[in-house]
């Protein structure tokens, strides 16, 4: 067969359904390649898969027997202020591409000496501005092993929603310090859950930066003694720690900005994440900005200094 791949969102990020897909094509005997309109020709089926709901869809003709979409970004909307899931637009990858070495070939630039996949799926949370518990479950469980994805390249961008909300946390932690490979932790490690062994096991693990998040301005007694807790027994600095604020869901703008001060305060990066940025006020925009360069939040330590420059 003659496949071809879409990479809706672009190729800014490996798109990890549309690696096993080549990966498991390919071990089929058929033949993989990036779709081109105008290049390709006919093909038997065609891939398309995108990550993000914002991102416009494919507005070109696809030349093909059969074209099949999947991933997040068909399956989540965002209607009235809240993402729906929309299960019959999901197109999950069976069992056996779900579970094969990804083809990383397809994006060279990007996973050169890279390794990126999930270890654990789902998270207990169920926060309303997340659409992880209606994709994957409220409750974190293990997917895979570090080897399933992993094959000795020097950095891994680990994407579990929820890793130590995880009943076999040691067990995956431990493979990633066992590894000796530098790991991301790209979507947030849940510091609510943070306690001294898990902090230790954290400070074994090779990481360039490890990312929390205060989404929940409520949530600031349970989760400023954990962030001054994992700093002294880890002993990092704030290039190391960074924690994803939400902003333009549920809190204030003065909410937003105690939040900003206080985690710059103990020691971490905070990094602004605007909620439905298409829809989001100019000042939601502004404070990204401002936090966001670092430069320029360590030289205007005050919002009200940087609006007037």
């Amino acid at each position: 067969m003659r496949i071809g791949l879409i990479d809706v969102d672009g190729h800014n990020f490996p798109n990890l359904p549309l690696m096993k897909l080549s990966a498991w094509h390919k071990r089929q005997g058929d033949s993989v390649e990036w779709y081109e309109p105008l290049f390709s020709g006919h093909m038997d089926r065609v891939y398309m898969s995108k990550v993000f709901s914002f991102t416009p869809d494919y507005e070109y003709y696809i030349d093909a027997d059969e074209v099949i979409k999947g991933g997040s970004g068909y399956c989540i909307e965002l209607k009235g202020g809240k993402e729906v899931y929309h299960r019959e637009n999901d197109g999950q990858l069976p069992h056996e591409i779900e579970h094969i070495y990804p083809d990383y070939s397809i994006y060279p630039e990007l996973t050169e000496n890279t390794a990126y996949g999930f270890m654990s799926r789902g998270c207990p949370r169920g926060c309303s501005f997340c659409h992880v518990k209606e994709k994957e479950g409220q409750r974190a469980y293990k997917v895979a092993d570090l080897t399933e994805f992993w094959n000795g390249q020097k950095n891994i961008i680990l994407l579990d929603p929820n890793t130590i909300a995880c009943r076999e946390w040691r067990d995956i932690l431990q493979q990633l310090i066992d590894s000796g490979a530098w790991v991301d932790f790209s979507q947030g490690v849940d510091i609510r859950l943070m306690d001294e062994e898990k902090a230790e096991m954290f400070r074994k693990i090779r990481t360039k930066n490890i990312h929390f998040a205060w989404d929940r301005y409520e949530d600031k007694e349970i989760i400023l003694p954990k962030l001054k807790q994992f700093k002294e027994i880890t002993n990092w600095d704030k290039r190391k720690m960074t924690v994803y604020v939400l902003t333009n869901y549920d809190t204030t703008v003065e909410q937003d900005l105690e939040r900003i001060y206080t985690l710059r305060d103990l020691g971490y990066w905070p990094y602004v994440m605007v909620y439905d940025k298409t829809h989001a006020s100019d000042q939601s925009k502004k404070i990204q900005r401002w936090v966001n360069f670092r430069a320029v939040f360590e030289k205007i330590p005050k919002y009200d200094d940087y609006i007037w420059r």
